[in-house]
């Protein structure tokens, strides 16, 4: 009976399917009063081998080599693009260290005085010729009006000498000519009374009388001083020509006058236009410290002028510089607007290195020496690419780029 029981349990190991892992079950429960077989128990362990044999190894993936040979494919794409990048860009010299550059135009009055308009605001942009602050010009007016006076003086002046020249130029000769002629007459004079007095003491004295003497004494006399008159009227008529140019030099000063007089009345004139300050250049209004009422000073700034046109400066390595010189294409790019792409070219090099303008340039003769790279500013200019609705700001920083291989001279 124990044999028919373990004939019918083991059918139930042979339906197992291949792919499960075999379970080995127990032998059915005998009825009460039988005992259960020792020998039994190991049929199971062949069963379960010879289940785990019959099982199939798992087949490879077929997507991992498809994966592996994509990964290569990707390696080799990058590497070949890396290296046509490189090539293609080889003659490219580029830095990181450059800056927009550009004009700004300090205003300062001429004159002194209260703000008395202010027609600007920051930022704004003017034109050139645009009144932007206007000082108070009372004084400056009521200067013009005097030096208006001044200059009326002067030419008076100047016509009043220049008529006394042709009155000199006539006067003093004629008047040498009348000395000369009053010491002829008074000679004359003289003459007939020493001629007179002689006759006087020749005659008997009978034949005169003492009233007689008298008389031809002081007629004497007197053609004597007239002589004497004569002679110094001759002497302060003589110098003609200096007089002349007396006359001359007055009519210069009249002149110096009058070109003095036209000059502070130029001046004043200035000094009332100034009160008016206008943009000398188009550009944008930046760095305004001035505000309408406040007293301004000659020379003081109130604010600057920063004029359209841009260019870059770019600091390059000395080792980057060996084959750079003017004309070369230059591709910059701005950091504040990175869509915008422009072009230009090389204007110049600066003969030197940032450090030899310094305030304090380095002393390598003392000391000891550290040896740092030096860098040299190159001036770009932009040829095309700006967008007027976007303009550069001053100190924006740029890449450029450039081409060595693009010539230039």
């Amino acid at each position: 009976m124990a044999q028919d029981e373990s004939q019918n349990h083991p059918s139930n190991h042979s339906s197992a399917p291949p792919s499960e892992t075999p379970r080995v079950q127990a032998p059915a429960r005998a009825e009460e009063g039988e005992a259960v077989p020792s020998a039994e128990r190991p049929a199971a362990q062949p069963a379960k081998k010879a289940e785990t044999d019959e099982a199939p190894a798992k087949p490879v993936p077929k997507g991992s080599s498809a994966k592996r040979l994509l990964l290569i494919l990707l390696v080799v794409v990058v590497i070949l693009g890396i290296g046509l990048y490189l090539f293609f860009h080889r003659n490219d010299v580029e830095t990181d260290d450059a800056y927009t550059v550009g004009r700004k135009v300090a205003i300062a009055p001429h004159v002194n005085g209260y703000v008395s308009q202010l027609l600007i605001d920051d930022n704004q942009f003017v034109h050139k010729g645009d009144l932007m602050v206007t000082i108070d010009g009372r004084d400056y007016i009521a200067s013009l009006h005097q030096a208006q006076a001044s200059l009326q003086q002067a030419q008076a002046d100047m016509v009043a000498y220049g008529l006394a020249v042709e009155v000199a130029q006539k006067n003093y000769p004629g008047q040498l000519v009348i000395a000369q002629g009053n010491l002829a007459r008074a000679r004359a004079d003289l003459f007939k009374a020493e001629t007179d007095y002689a006759r006087q003491h020749r005659v008997m004295r009978a034949a005169t009388s003492q009233q007689d003497i008298d008389y031809a004494r002081a007629q004497l006399d007197s053609a004597r001083g007239a002589v004497t008159m004569a002679q110094g009227q001759l002497t302060q008529a003589q110098p003609v020509v200096p007089n002349i140019k007396s006359a001359d030099a007055r009519l210069s000063q009249a002149q110096a006058s009058l070109a003095a007089a036209k000059a502070a009345m130029e001046k004043a004139k200035l000094n009332v236009e100034w009160t008016a300050v206008r943009a000398p250049h188009d550009g944008w209004i930046s760095q305004r410290t001035v505000e309408q009422g406040d007293f301004v000073q000659t020379g003081e700034e109130m604010f600057s002028i920063v004029e359209p046109e841009v260019w870059v400066v770019a600091n390059y390595k000395e080792t980057q510089i060996t084959y750079m010189h003017a004309g070369q294409k230059v591709k910059i790019s701005v950091d504040a607007y990175p869509d915008l792409r422009l072009e230009g070219h090389i204007n110049s090099l600066q003969m030197g290195s940032g450090e030899a303008f310094s305030a304090f340039p380095p002393e390598n003769a003392t000391g000891n020496f550290v040896k740092t790279v030096q860098r040299i500013p190159v001036k770009i200019l932009i040829d095309k690419g700006l967008d007027p609705k976007r303009p550069l700001a001053l100190g924006l920083s740029v890449e450029p780029v450039v081409d060595l291989a693009s010539g230039g001279q």
